[in-house]
């Protein structure tokens, strides 16, 4: 992450990540497994909310996180101290230019991150170079682009557009799950598969209802009101209605819908 991060660093941003990985756990680590021994590089682990998922059901991986905001790593410290994590050493680092050896870890995870990154195919070729061959990489991005909702409203999707075009405007790409296959084949990775993960809430998920569509997506929306408005990319009352409609979505006869998308690919035995 950089100081494009467009979500910000606040402590309510902070919640929301935990609430997110909390709520999505299931549906994106399962299948996110490490042998005993293995050496896994965390690339871009922000405050640790993914770090500690990936801990628990890898308990004897000895995974090494990075993130280039120190505060950030100070806040995934404090979180896993607090679950009892002992697997995992902290490092601030960039991930276009790791600090460390060739071939130095088997496996790479890295959630929520090329989003966020104007090239993340160069980060990722930056990646494969401290991967050994025939190791792993798992990537895992959403899809702004993808949210779909009943009841519809023009304003509620216009709001989350204002939402793609701020991380256009820093440089990211909130769409960029679509992408992954490309960008791990133009990085020289192979064995790409990428799968879908839908997110589908309605009122007989309680739980998700509050964990994703609330505290977790409109909460993501709503928090860049500010730039939003200040830069006039909506007028006041029809970015209200907008977040308004999209909490209208968690009501008794509302739906929403998001597909994340989860790629896992190998470093070639032979450059």
């Amino acid at each position: 992450m950089s100081d494009d991060y467009v979500h910000g660093y606040s402590e309510r941003e902070t919640q929301r990540l935990f609430d997110q990985a909390s709520t999505l756990c299931e549906l994106l680590h399962s299948g996110t497994y490490y042998p005993p021994g293995s050496k896994v590089l965390e690339a871009g682990c922000g405050v640790g909310a993914q770090t500690v998922l990936l801990a628990q059901k890898s308990p004897q991986a000895r995974i090494t996180s990075i993130d280039i905001s120190p505060d950030s790593l100070a806040s995934a410290k404090q979180l896993a101290g607090n679950h009892g994590i002992r697997n995992v050493e902290f490092r601030v680092a960039d991930i276009f230019d790791p600090p460390f050896e060739d071939e130095s870890f088997d496996h790479i995870f890295l959630c929520f991150v090329m989003e966020h990154l104007k090239e993340p195919q160069k980060a990722l070729q930056s990646l494969k170079r401290v991967l050994r061959p025939g190791g792993s990489i798992t990537a895992i991005e959403g899809d702004h682009g993808s949210a779909f909702f009943s009841p519809e409203s023009t304003e509620a999707s216009k709001a989350i557009e204002c939402l793609v075009n701020l991380q256009r405007r820093s440089g990211g790409d909130a769409k960029v799950g679509r992408r992954l296959y490309p960008l791990l084949c133009g990085a020289g990775f192979e064995d790409d598969q990428v799968s879908p993960r839908m997110d589908y809430v309605d009122d007989s998920r309680p739980e998700w209802v509050e964990g994703f569509t609330k505290l977790t997506f409109t909460a993501m929306v709503e928090g860049v009101e500010r730039e939003v408005l200040d830069s006039r990319m909506m007028e006041r009352a029809a970015w209200k209605k907008g977040i308004a409609d999209l909490y209208r979505t968690a009501g008794h006869d509302g739906t929403f819908c998001y597909t994340f998308f989860k790629g896992v690919a190998k470093k070639p035995l032979h450059q």
